[in-house]
């Protein structure tokens, strides 16, 4: 068996034909027959049954598919992180962040990419932890930062960094609340203001109602929800809307007078943990150690 092999094995099984995989390969059939007749003497049985014109993998085929995957990635990845190295170079990294990592991360991430290492290829996306969970295991993304207890635990997924932080009620200045309540705001108060959150996981809601009671249910208390906490702060300082979520998220604001924590009369006592998450067993791109201390460094409470 070689790479080679599993490479021609990985075009026919995507494009369903012998015909189209040599012709995306740049060989010829007859070749690109033996090469499959190769990897099945090697593994000892069928990985396609030759129906007509059609071909259907069989129970090894499927099995070989994913594994040849894998292998064939990761030998893509060590080859260029091998040419970086020599060239002295970084590469790329495409790197996947949650609602509040984002808020916090990402402006910072990206000024500190293009004063210190101009030339690497930075791409940023946001979107659903699920979406973006998927993006990773089809290699689409390089590593995510998110709230963990979001991510089912799995042996494919490495957490690492994790740090927790507090979650809490942020208002803008001079907000009703803040006057009426100056010595603690009941939680009951809150309801009477549209209140602004990220989507937020089942283990938070039941966190939420066990501390305040049925009606702070997100499903029913949250008025404003999207996945962009930059966009929910804006909100929070134009309006008397009240933010919940990571405070952190908010430093930059409150440090500028331009919002402030609710002080509560019962504190909430909650707190997102957010993590580093790359795939087990993937070759570590040269750009990846620069993310990873980075992640460290500015993912405090």
């Amino acid at each position: 068996m070689n790479l080679r092999h599993l490479e021609h094995w990985l075009a026919l099984a995507e494009t369903g034909s012998f015909s189209r995989a040599a012709e995306k390969l740049h060989i010829t059939q007859s070749a690109l027959s033996r090469s499959i007749q190769a990897l099945e003497e090697d593994l000892g049985g069928m990985l396609v049954d030759r129906i007509g014109k059609k071909n259907e993998l069989t129970p090894l085929g499927r099995l070989v598919l994913e594994r040849a995957r894998r292998i064939v990635h990761d030998a893509q990845e060590l080859q260029e992180g091998a040419a970086l190295l020599q060239r002295g170079g970084l590469g790329h990294l495409r790197v996947g962040l949650g609602s509040g990592p984002g808020a916090m991360l990402m402006t910072p991430w990206l000024v500190y990419m293009a004063r210190h290492h101009p030339t690497v290829q930075v791409t940023v996306s946001r979107g659903s932890t699920e979406l973006q969970l998927t993006q990773l295991r089809e290699r689409q993304l390089d590593a995510l930062v998110v709230d963990v207890r979001r991510v089912e635990a799995a042996p494919d997924l490495k957490i690492s960094h994790v740090v927790e932080m507090r979650a809490g009620f942020v208002c803008r200045q001079g907000h009703p609340l803040l006057s009426l309540h100056p010595d603690g705001v009941p939680f009951d108060a809150l309801l009477a203001f549209p209140i602004a959150s990220i989507p937020l996981s089942q283990e938070v809601a039941r966190l939420l109602v066990d501390h305040y009671g049925p009606q702070a249910n997100p499903a029913q208390m949250t008025t404003l929800q999207c996945e962009d906490i930059a966009s929910l702060l804006d909100v929070v300082g134009q309006t008397d809307a009240v933010y919940l979520g990571i405070v952190g998220a908010a430093r930059a604001g409150m440090a500028q007078g331009g919002w402030v924590e609710l002080p509560m009369q019962t504190p909430l006592k909650a707190q997102a943990r957010l993590g580093l998450i790359t795939l087990v067993g993937r070759s570590e791109l040269p750009a990846m150690s620069v993310f990873g201390e980075f992640v460290q460094k500015h993912l405090t409470d």
